[in-house]
């Protein structure tokens, strides 16, 4: 890993162009020569890291290079933690699924979404079942309709081999209809 670390950014003597764009805390801003600014970086006891190889001139920072790379990786972690995790749950339905069960999986997928997954409802088809295709497509529409106000539909119903499914995704809850005292 450390020399993946070392390609990533020239520092000190690999940067090889006749001058630099100098940026950083405890330094005048400016163009100036490679040698000047390595001079300054030595001065300070710290590394004069390339942190913008594609400018012209080249863009470098004097700092500890390791704790450069240290904070790097921190802003590369914290992107990944704000990034938005979507889970998909699956809800499974036979072609002939009396109310009961229909009602118990609809107050389960209204929880999926509250909890802002995405629920993939499906009906599976066994054996000479796959007969009864329009009310697997029925049931799939009236689960879609009867989740409107907590999910929008991302796909209608298709087939799929011997599964016919839909995907739902949760609507974002309207900040407008908080009520104002």
């Amino acid at each position: 890993m450390g020399k993946n670390s070392r390609e990533q950014h020239r520092i000190n003597d690999r940067i090889r162009v006749p001058e630099v764009r100098l940026v950083g805390d405890n330094v005048t801003e400016g163009v100036y020569s490679t040698r000047e600014a390595l001079r300054i970086a030595d001065d300070q006891g710290l590394d004069l890291v390339e942190i913008a190889p594609m400018a012209n001139p080249p863009v470098c920072r004097i700092t500890d290079y390791k704790k450069f790379v240290y904070q790097q990786k921190k802003k590369l972690k914290e992107q990944k933690a704000k990034a938005v995790k979507v889970t998909v749950k699956e809800i499974r339905f036979g072609p002939q699924t009396d109310d009961h069960d229909y009602n118990f999986k609809l107050k389960h997928a209204i929880n999926f979404l509250k909890e802002g997954s995405k629920v993939k409802a499906f009906v599976f088809f066994r054996g000479r079942s796959i007969l009864f295709k329009e009310q697997g497509e029925v049931l799939l529409l009236r689960f879609a309709n009867d989740l409107e106000e907590y999910a929008k539909v991302e796909s209608m119903p298709i087939m799929e081999g011997k599964r016919m499914s839909v995907m739902l995704s949760p609507k974002k809850a309207p900040s407008s209809t908080k009520k104002e005292s």
